[in-house]
C-alpha cells in the first residue's frame, strides 16, 4: 500500500480512479477523442479540477502514442494543422475567460452548445460546405477557448468532423494526432505555471498501465462498427456528457 501513501489516496479512491481512468481509455481507443469528458466529470468528485487536469493531459499524451502504429495512415495532417492552429490562438482566449466567468458558468456553456448541436446531427444534421481551411482555423480557435476553460476540446471537433460528413477511420486518427500536440502544447503551459508535482506523478505512473487495455478495447470495437453505428454511438456520448455536465451545474 505504499503507493497509496504517495498518491494521497485511500483505496476507494484509487480503485474509483482506475476504474474511471480504463472507462475513458475504451472510450478514447473507440472515438478517439472523449477521455477528458469522460473523466473530468467523475474526477472532480474526489479531488480538485486543478489536479485532474495535468493528469489527463499526461495519460492523453499516452494515448495518442500508443494509437499512432494503427492510425498513421489515417491522419488527414491538413486538418490537423489547420485545427491546431487555431487551438494555438484560442487557448490563451480560453485561459483568460477561466479566469474571468465562475467555472459552473463556462461549464454550462460547454455542455449546452455541444447538447443542441449532438441534437441536431441526430437529426441529420450536415454541411459540406464547411470542410474549409478558414472554418478548420475557426473550429481550432473555439476548441481552444474551451480547451483553456474546460480541457473539452474534443467534443467541438468531433461535432465538426461529423458535420462535414468525415470517415470514422479519419475522424478517430486525426483527433489523436491533434491530441498529443494540443495536450503537449497544454501541458508545458501547466508546468510553467507549477501545476505540475509529485503527486500527479504518482497518480499517474499506475494509470499508464490501464490506458493501454482500455485503448485496445475500444479499438477492437472501433473496427467491428459500421458507419451509421459508429456516428450514432459517438452522439449519444456526446448527449449523456452533456446531460451530466448541465446536471452537475445546477446541483
Amino acid at each position: 500500500m505504499e503507493i497509496l501513501e504517495f498518491t494521497k489516496l485511500d483505496l476507494f479512491d484509487f480503485i474509483f480512479f482506475c476504474t474511471v481512468i480504463f472507462f475513458a481509455s475504451l472510450v478514447r481507443g473507440f472515438s478517439g477523442f472523449g477521455f477528458s469528458a469522460s473523466s473530468v466529470s467523475l474526477l472532480s468528485f474526489i479531488i480538485p479540477p486543478k489536479e485532474i487536469v495535468p493528469i489527463i493531459l499526461l495519460l492523453e499524451i499516452f494515448a495518442s502514442f500508443f494509437m499512432i502504429p494503427s492510425i498513421w495512415s489515417k491522419i488527414n495532417w491538413k486538418f490537423v494543422i489547420y485545427l491546431f492552429l487555431g487551438v494555438l490562438f484560442g487557448t490563451p482566449i480560453g485561459i483568460k475567460l477561466l479566469s474571468v466567468l465562475k467555472p459552473n458558468i463556462t461549464h454550462m456553456i460547454i455542455s449546452f452548445t455541444v447538447l443542441c448541436f449532438a441534437i441536431l446531427l441526430l437529426y441529420g444534421y450536415q454541411n459540406k460546405n464547411l470542410n474549409r481551411n478558414s472554418s478548420k482555423f475557426f473550429v481550432g480557435t473555439i476548441a481552444g477557448t474551451v480547451n483553456g476553460f474546460g480541457t473539452l476540446a474534443g467534443l467541438p471537433i468531433a461535432l465538426y468532423f461529423l458535420i462535414i460528413v468525415a470517415e470514422p477511420a479519419v475522424i478517430r486518427a486525426s483527433l489523436a494526432a491533434l491530441f498529443f500536440f494540443t495536450d503537449l502544447y497544454a501541458l508545458v503551459l501547466a508546468y510553467f505555471n507549477d501545476i505540475l508535482n509529485y503527486t500527479i506523478i504518482y497518480r499517474t505512473l499506475p494509470l499508464i498501465l490501464i490506458v493501454p487495455i482500455g485503448v485496445s478495447v475500444g479499438t477492437r470495437f472501433f473496427v467491428e462498427s459500421t458507419k451509421e453505428s459508429y456516428k450514432k454511438y459517438v452522439l449519444y456520448f456526446l448527449i449523456i456528457v452533456s446531460i451530466f455536465g448541465l446536471i452537475k451545474v445546477s446541483i
